[in-house]
């Protein structure tokens, strides 16, 4: 599970390497985000036809009010909100025919993440801040948006929507889990030898912290269940949880051996999540 940001202890990758990780994880994914909105933009100018139900000015408005409520609440730091915004403008326009914000768009799932999540990291606050757990009050770095939502966006300008609906059932439920799990607390195990671990441990997962996490992907799931068939959107919680747990696994292994940091283990279990939700619908 994610550590959200947070310096819980010693990560055994190091500084530079994480640092260089996350660099090149943020320049090859806002690369495409830009490409993929850049060709929504000009679609629309070249088609001069509405495919939306509204035009582009809805949900680039929308999109840009989605950026600044995240800057009003520190959710995230500029650059942060900025990709939060191309992620919501891919959603509000999924590339399907008479669709509105709200039908045939996994948005509803997005604010649902948000709300869940803001919600969990400021949730026992104080009790997490004591204990050196709490997420930095400048809100999430560009590096931590695009880790969690890069994929969901991604999905969303393919026309992936289960894979969509996935990524962020999965991204959901890891910061809530991570969340819950360190504010509640009591037993955390290694999810590899079952070993008995401190909260915030890389690969560590809580009983409590887990039911949170997969409560907060069902209700992300139902909140975009109006993007897909009933069928698929089993697939996403069934394939969101599956990355869940595939997020424990690679903290427990490759990032406790420190040869990724916590961005590419949050990015990798997003595309684990969305990989198998589209797999798994398509057979």
């Amino acid at each position: 599970m994610e550590d959200s940001g947070h310096d819980v202890a010693a990560k055994a990758i190091a500084p530079e390497r994480d640092r260089l990780q996350s660099r090149w994880l943020t320049l090859a994914v806002v690369s495409l985000l830009v490409l993929f909105c850049g060709r929504l933009v000009s679609d629309a100018v070249l088609a001069r036809s509405d495919t939306t139900g509204g035009g582009l000015l809805g949900p680039i408005l929308l999109s840009a009010a989605f950026a600044l409520l995240v800057l009003r609440l520190r959710a995230a730091t500029p650059a942060g909100a900025a990709v939060g915004a191309m992620v919501c403008l891919l959603m509000a326009r999924p590339g399907t025919v008479a669709s509105t914000f709200f039908r045939a768009s996994p948005l509803p799932a997005l604010i649902a993440l948000f709300v869940l999540t803001f919600a969990a990291t400021r949730f026992r606050r104080a009790a997490k801040e004591r204990s050196g757990l709490a997420e930095a009050r400048s809100g999430r770095r560009v590096s931590q948006v695009v880790a969690n939502l890069g994929v969901a966006g991604l999905c969303a300008g393919c026309g992936w929507l289960p894979g969509a609906l996935a990524a962020l059932a999965e991204a959901t439920a890891d910061t809530v889990a991570s969340e819950v799990g360190q504010a509640l607390g009591g037993p955390t195990f290694l999810l590899t030898t079952g070993r008995r671990v401190g909260p915030g441990t890389d690969g560590g997962i809580s009983l409590r912290g887990t039911l949170a996490g997969l409560a907060a992907a069902g209700v992300a799931v139902l909140a975009g269940i109006a993007a897909v068939p009933a069928r698929a959107a089993v697939v996403a919680f069934v394939a969101g949880a599956a990355g869940l747990l595939f997020d424990s696994l690679l903290g427990a292994t490759l990032e406790r051996r420190g040869w990724i940091g916590n961005d590419v283990v949050n990015f990798s279990s997003t595309l684990f999540a969305a990989a198998l939700a589209e797999v798994l619908w398509r057979v």
